[in-house]
């Protein structure tokens, strides 16, 4: 098979959606059409010794929620899908967010009960601003919910992006029937058991007498009514508007009893976009082109907790990847060959020869790779969309074990190259701070650090306001404040000049009295 055919054969998505909406549920049952797994694990359920595949870190299976990006693959019908499931806690959010640009299509999930919630809508904020393509499963239909025209009402209002529904429930909670799938003219009854794999009963004719018999006539006649409205409401489903993430298909079901995914994931695989072009700072990059080229979009420390190792995920922008190939890593520009890429089920990973534009690869890394970094067979060029965002929470970090001090500074230098927090070293004292986005990450690392790397530490409070990246074009002007903000200024791990603003007035009033100094609140700047 060709390079352009394995392109056109390939789905790269992420899953994404609030707490608790039941995406991690419905990436189980996606895998398993895929025939990926064969059981699925219940995320929540203290009864259910199996856990989720895709939450393969310890931590997640003991609070049952995700707080690192799994990546998973696996055929289907032709295709080969990629899926990156996300958190969904807002504390993660930055993981999330950095792992929206290696995608090229999107999954939002929403709870048919609860609606649209605040994380969605931050989520699809940077989804917007990507303009990338997003279908809405609308989950949890087997309990007592909101309506389905309200539900497509709030999506459209909370999300800022027009609807189409391609499928329609038929009832709701106790009452749940089936759902009348829009998008290939066919009626699946809801049998309301925990099948692995459950298809429903299939009924073509809605206008048929046989439908009033089966499921009552007050049902069938509903059905046929919402459909009418649904016709007349929403225009025609047009693939070229949602390629253009002007407008997002909706489906409807219960993640829980796999009803309705297989018809989200055939509609999915017809109308989803294969591997898109993506931006460097030098120029864009079409998968078609013959030259590999890709970028790390994330790091994960202690994939294997025995071996301590490190796996820097690739997304594959470009040409073939090659095991056993020289390859330019531009950020070095040093060539390195890699023996052992893998793909991913989860944790489970796998040797590969090769990958293609949209796959996900992963590269054991010995601290060469920093999030951001790009691979090329030689051409100098920088991928886009990989910052981080400054800090909202801080806390000072000491050794709670001064015999453990080395395990404690490689464990920290390690878990800040995945980019969860950030790591300041004051320059007046020395102290290492941590900063992060959400108090649940000051938890995850002291776990992790004690876990994966034999080290204890303990925080200290410490009173900021936001970390701000800086720099000036009159060196004199630098100078002058760092000078005078000394106990306020910082170096990150990459040695640039980080503001420890107190308070947003000492932030707002640094800001006017030094005009020279620029103010960074990412750190992708160049």
């Amino acid at each position: 098979m060709g390079l352009i055919q394995e392109i056109e054969r390939r789905r790269t998505f992420a899953i994404i959606s609030h707490p608790d909406a039941g995406k991690t549920t419905l990436t189980e049952k996606l895998l398993l059409f895929g025939g990926a797994i064969h059981v699925a694990g219940a995320v929540k359920s203290n009864k259910i010794k199996k856990t989720a595949t895709s939450d393969f870190m310890e931590i997640e299976r003991q609070r049952g929620i995700s707080v690192a990006t799994s990546v998973m693959g696996f055929e289907y019908r032709d295709h080969k899908v990629n899926i990156l499931d996300t958190p969904g806690h807002q504390d993660f959010a930055e993981d999330t967010f950095r792992t929206l640009t290696a995608v090229d299509s999107v999954i939002i999930v929403v709870d048919g009960a609860k609606g649209v919630e605040a994380q969605t809508k931050k989520l699809m904020q940077v989804c917007r601003m990507r303009k990338t393509p997003v279908m809405v499963f609308v989950n949890k239909f087997d309990r007592e919910g909101k309506d389905a025209f309200d539900l497509l009402d709030e999506i459209e209002e909370q999300l800022q992006i027009q609807v189409n529904p391609l499928s329609w429930p038929i009832g709701q909670g106790l009452d749940f029937k089936g759902v009348y799938n829009i998008w290939d003219e066919s009626l699946y009854f809801f049998q309301g058991d925990k099948q692995e794999i459950n298809l429903g009963v299939e009924f073509r004719d809605i206008q048929s007498p046989e439908l009033d018999q089966l499921m009552g006539k007050k049902h069938a006649s509903k059905l046929r009514d919402d459909l009418e409205i649904v016709r007349e409401v929403y225009p025609r489903f047009d693939r070229s508007t949602y390629l253009d993430a002007k407008v997002a298909p909706v489906f409807f079901g219960s993640a829980l009893y796999n009803f309705g995914v297989q018809e989200l994931l055939n509609c999915f695989l017809d109308i989803a976009p294969s591997p898109l072009p993506s931006e460097t700072d030098e120029r864009k990059v079409l998968p078609s082109e013959e030259k590999f080229s890709g970028f790390v979009f994330k790091i994960h420390a202690n994939m294997d907790p025995n071996h301590r190792n490190r796996i820097a995920f690739v997304k594959v922008c470009s040409g073939k990847f090659e095991r056993n190939t020289n390859y330019l890593h531009v950020g070095l520009n040093k060539r390195m060959k890699f023996s052992s890429p893998t793909a991913f089920m989860a944790d489970k990973k796998s040797v590969i020869d090769e990958a293609y534009p949209g796959d996900i690869v992963g590269i054991p890394d010995t601290g060469n790779f920093k999030i951001g970094d790009t691979l090329t067979e030689g051409e100098v060029m920088h991928y886009k969309g990989l910052p981080s965002f400054s800090p909202e929470l801080f806390m000072y970090v000491n050794n709670a074990d001064p015999m453990k001090s080395k395990q404690l500074y490689k464990g920290l230098d390690q878990l800040m190259d995945e980019g969860v927090a950030q790591l300041f070293t004051n320059k007046m004292n020395g102290r290492k701070i941590i900063g992060t986005v959400g108090q649940l990450q000051f938890e995850v690392i002291q776990y992790r650090l004690l876990h994966e790397y034999n080290a204890s530490c303990q925080y200290e409070g410490i009173s900021l306001y936001k970390a701000c990246w800086i720099k000036s074009k009159n060196k004199v002007s630098l100078e002058d404040f760092k000078r005078r903000k000394y106990q306020f200024m910082a170096e990150d791990t990459k040695g640039r000049d980080v503001f420890l603003a107190e308070s947003s007035y000492v932030l707002q009033s640094a800001q006017q009295n030094f005009p020279d100094i620029e103010f960074y609140f990412t750190s992708e700047f160049k």
